[in-house]
C-alpha cells in the first residue's frame, strides 16, 4: 500500500486537496472563455467523465467578466489561470472563482501582489504557484545553464516566499516539464522542502499516444512514492480524453476505485475471434457507465488457455473459441454462443447489473 506524504489541506470550492484527502483529478478547458455556452458545455462533459476541478484561461477583461456566469453554473470548482496582469486576478476573484493559478513574481510590483493577496484572503481562495520548465526566469536559466530541477525549485520557493511574507499560506505548487526525468527530480526535491499540496503533471505531454505514456510514467512514478495531491494529464486536443487516463493511473496504483475493472488478453495465434474489436466495444460501453455502489470486474478473453480462468474470476466475462465463446456470470458458464452474439449478451448482463446497483 502506498504511504502518501502528509501535506497541508487546501480547499478549492467544495473539493479538498492535500491533508490526506483522495487525489483530485483536474483538467483545463480549451474553449474561448469568453464563449460562456461552449465553455460550460465542455465543463459539463469533463464533469461527466469524472473531472473534479477545472481551470480556465483568462486572457483579458472580457474573459474575466465571463467567469461570473461560468462559476455560478459550473458543476466543478473553477480556477482562473492568470499571467502578468494583477487586474485580471482581481476581476476573476470578484466574479466568484474558487482558485487562482498565478505566479506572484510575474505580476509586477510588490503592491500588486499585496492587492491580490488581500482579495484572496477575504474569500479564502487558494493560489497555485505553477512553475514550468519552458518559462523559467532568465536569471535562473543563466545561473543553472538551462532549465534544471534546482532552478525550478528555486523559482517556486521565491514565489512562495512572496505569499508567505504577506501572511498567506493557502498554496498549491506545480513544477511541470515536458521532460519526464526533469519533472520527477523537481517534484522530489520540492516534496522534501515544503508541505504544501503538490499538483502533478507532465506539461506539453503531446498527443494521446505519446502523452499517455509520458503522463503515466511521470505522474505514476511520483504517486507510487507517495508524492502528489492532485493530477492533470495534459493531452493535445479534447481535454475530456484526459480524464479516463488520469483515473486509470490512480486505479492501477490502488489510489482510486474505478467503478469497472476491464481485463482483456493481448491476443496471440490461438485467438480465433475478433477479440480486439470486442474488447474496444466493451471498454467504450464501460466508460459510459454511471458510478456504481461497488466495483465491477469484466473479462474479455480470447482463447481456452487462460480465458476461462480469468472469466471465472470476473463478475462477468467472455472467453472466445473457434467462432464462438463462453459467457460467464459470477464464475459460472451461463451460455455458449456464436461470436456475433457474445457482445450483446455480455452487455446485457452488465446493464442488468448496473440497473440494480447504480
Amino acid at each position: 500500500m502506498i504511504q502518501r506524504r502528509k501535506t497541508k489541506p487546501v480547499q478549492v470550492g467544495s473539493v479538498t486537496i492535500g491533508g490526506g484527502s483522495a487525489i483530485v483529478v483536474q483538467s483545463m478547458t480549451n474553449t474561448d472563455t469568453r464563449d460562456v455556452v461552449k465553455t460550460l458545455a465542455q465543463i459539463q462533459a469533463l464533469a461527466a467523465a469524472g473531472c473534479e476541478i477545472v481551470r480556465l484561461a483568462v486572457l483579458d477583461q472580457e474573459a474575466a467578466g465571463a467567469l461570473k456566469e461560468i462559476a455560478a453554473s459550473s458543476p466543478l470548482p473553477v480556477i482562473a489561470d492568470i499571467h502578468f496582469d494583477y487586474r485580471l486576478a482581481l476581476s476573476a476573484i470578484e466574479q466568484g472563482i474558487h482558485g487562482l493559478r498565478l505566479n506572484p513574481g510575474n505580476i509586477g510590483a510588490r503592491w500588486k501582489v499585496q492587492e491580490v493577496i488581500r482579495a484572496v484572503k477575504e474569500r479564502q481562495i487558494p493560489i497555485r504557484i505553477g512553475v514550468n520548465a519552458g518559462s523559467l526566469e532568465k536569471e535562473l536559466l543563466e545561473k543553472y545553464g538551462g532549465p534544471t530541477a534546482q532552478g525550478m525549485v528555486e523559482s517556486a520557493l521565491s514565489h512562495i516566499r512572496l505569499l508567505e511574507d504577506e501572511g498567506y499560506d493557502k498554496i498549491k505548487v506545480s513544477l511541470k516539464a515536458s521532460t519526464v526525468p526533469l519533472m520527477l527530480e523537481a517534484y522530489r526535491q520540492m516534496s522534501d522542502i515544503v508541505d504544501y499540496p503538490l499538483h502533478l503533471g507532465v506539461t506539453e505531454a503531446g498527443t494521446v499516444r505519446s502523452g499517455l505514456v509520458k503522463s503515466a510514467i511521470g505522474i505514476g512514478a511520483l504517486l507510487s512514492e507517495g508524492i502528489g495531491d492532485t493530477i492533470r494529464v495534459s493531452l493535445t486536443g479534447d481535454p475530456v480524453r484526459e480524464i479516463p487516463v488520469a483515473l486509470e493511473i490512480l486505479r492501477v496504483l490502488g489510489l482510486r476505485q474505478r467503478s469497472v475493472d476491464l481485463i482483456s488478453c493481448p491476443t496471440c495465434g490461438r485467438t480465433q475471434v475478433d477479440l480486439a474489436d470486442l474488447a474496444e466495444k466493451v471498454d467504450d460501453r464501460l466508460s459510459q457507465l454511471p458510478p456504481l455502489d461497488k466495483p465491477l470486474k469484466v473479462a474479455v478473453m480470447g482463447c481456452a488457455v487462460n480465458g476461462p480462468g480469468e472469466a471465472r474470476e470476473a463478475d462477468f466475462g467472455i472467453a472466445g473459441g473457434k467462432g464462438m465463446g463462453l459467457l460467464f456470470r459470477k464464475g459460472e458458464i451461463v451460455a455458449r454462443l456464436p461470436e456475433d452474439e457474445l457482445l450483446p449478451a455480455l452487455l446485457h448482463e452488465i446493464e442488468e447489473y448496473v440497473r440494480i446497483h447504480k
